[in-house]
């Protein structure tokens, strides 16, 4: 937690932490610091990052504390495209035999996109994004039943984000479309009854409150 201090922590099989460890990033989420006691030493440190996980949801559920403390939840499936699982074998083969050789084809790209997401940042501060869409941002997590205030805040924050990162300074409708399903899918209470999946109830709501 302190080398990733105005960092990123990235944990793999997150839903998988035993509950001390959850408890600890919890603590130092929240405030942005951690204390170390052990055998009569006391640490403390900050601990302010950004926090990125994965996991396999069908091996173990995350805490509710902890999922609501991630901004945004991607689903990753498996890609079903002949085409493009050749690609991203061979893809794979590339980096094993050579990793730097591979990142050098992609090096121009890459700085290409760094240079886009400093020049959002720097501009972040510009972006406005209408009364009126926010108020239907807040809207949408009022028919969902959200829980909280977090998720209309994520929301927000992020369709200003995608704005800027487009080079805009006025949020527009479909960058909340763009960002909604993201920023809400994972706050959705369970309803075991329910064969639809969270993000297409978040899109149907979303398409009813916008059109």
């Amino acid at each position: 937690l302190a080398r990733a201090n105005r960092g990123i922590l990235y944990v793999d099989e997150v839903n998988l932490l035993d509950d001390h460890l959850v408890d600890v990033l919890l603590d130092s989420a929240a405030g942005g610091w951690n204390t170390v006691e052990r055998e009569g030493i006391s640490i403390r440190h900050p601990a302010k990052f950004i926090l990125v996980g994965s996991g396999n949801p069908e091996e173990g559920e995350l805490r509710p504390q902890l999922l609501d403390r991630f901004g945004m939840h991607a689903m990753i499936r498996t890609e079903r495209d002949p085409d493009l699982r050749v690609q991203i074998v061979d893809s794979c083969q590339k980096f094993a035999d050579d990793p730097k050789g591979f990142r050098k084809e992609f090096l121009e790209d890459n700085q290409e996109f760094a240079n886009q997401i400093i020049v959002a940042r720097a501009n972040l501060s510009k972006v406005k994004i209408p009364a009126g869409l926010t108020r239907k941002i807040s809207v949408i997590c009022s028919t969902l039943n959200v829980d909280g205030l977090r998720g209309d805040i994520v929301t927000n924050r992020a369709a200003r984000a995608f704005c800027a990162f487009d080079g805009r300074t006025v949020v527009t409708e479909p960058d909340i479309k763009k960002v909604c399903t993201l920023c809400l899918r994972h706050r959705l209470r369970k309803d075991v009854l329910s064969t639809m999946d969270n993000g297409d109830k978040v899109q149907q709501v979303y398409d009813a409150i916008f059109t």
